[in-house]
């Protein structure tokens, strides 16, 4: 597992602290379960956005029916 290294300022690393004594857990665990949370929001947040937008072509699709033209024949001068 990768490591990073962070720089916040005391007074709230101290109450962070705190929090996760009160928690039983710690800061790491803290920051670790946050982080999940938001990673976890931004897929459910993707899968969201793409079946609304599967959801759009399938109501506002229209068959154009055969394609009966070569590119060629479009460009053609």
């Amino acid at each position: 597992m990768p490591n990073i290294t962070m720089t916040l300022e005391k007074d709230l690393v101290q109450k962070v602290r705190k929090v996760a004594a009160e928690r039983h857990t710690t800061l790491t665990a803290l920051v670790r379960q946050h982080l999940q949370t938001v990673a976890a929001r931004e897929d459910s947040r993707k899968r969201r956005a793409a079946s609304r937008l599967r959801a759009s072509f399938t109501r506002l699709g229209r068959d154009m029916g055969p394609r009966t033209w070569k590119r060629e024949e479009l460009h053609a001068r």
